[in-house]
């Protein structure tokens, strides 16, 4: 009896990644299609010095890679995104609870995946619409998506890191 009551304890707590997940992808849908209803592909709206809204749509990967291709790249991004998605959702069911940091990672790579992925599903392109430049500086436009995948990469190479260091910890006691 303990041990179910520990297992229905632990599917808990991976639901609750899952619902985070569910709250990115939903966040990313709706600024994307504010951006598609709002403003017009390829003009610029200044919103600070450093950050414009530039709709744009990118049928290829990041940076528009292979975006004047042909047309088999949608199918291939998406089939791509889809088994990516599947990858990381089995990775968070796989990753103890307790190591929050890489679950926060998934979780925010698993809202970018699926985000960039319905896009390609039902558009064949990915809708970008946050300019980043100042300057000199001037870097590709993107998504809410693109920014969870980003980040969600970063915290899970800081918990590696972390969890490297620990377990070298624990086998040195």
């Amino acid at each position: 009896m303990r041990n179910i009551r520990l297992f229905r304890k632990e599917l808990a707590m991976k639901y609750r990644w899952f619902f985070f997940a569910l709250v990115g992808i939903i966040l990313d849908f709706l600024t994307k299609q504010i951006a598609h209803t709002q403003l017009i592909p390829g003009i610029s709206v200044p919103v600070l010095p450093f950050l414009d809204w530039n709709l744009l749509y990118n049928k290829g990967a990041a940076f528009s890679f292979l975006s004047d291709q042909g047309g088999w790249q949608r199918w291939f991004f998406t089939a791509v995104s889809f088994f990516a998605s599947i990858a990381i959702a089995y990775w968070m069911v796989k990753t103890d609870r307790r190591d929050r940091l890489q679950l926060w990672g998934l979780t925010l790579l698993l809202s970018g995946a699926v985000g960039n992925f319905i896009d390609r599903l039902f558009l064949g392109k990915v809708i970008d619409f946050i300019h980043v430049s100042y300057g000199w500086f001037n870097w590709p436009v993107f998504n809410v998506a693109d920014i969870f995948v980003s980040v969600g990469v970063v915290i899970i190479l800081i918990a590696s890191f972390f969890e490297g260091r620990q377990t070298k910890h624990l086998t040195q006691n």
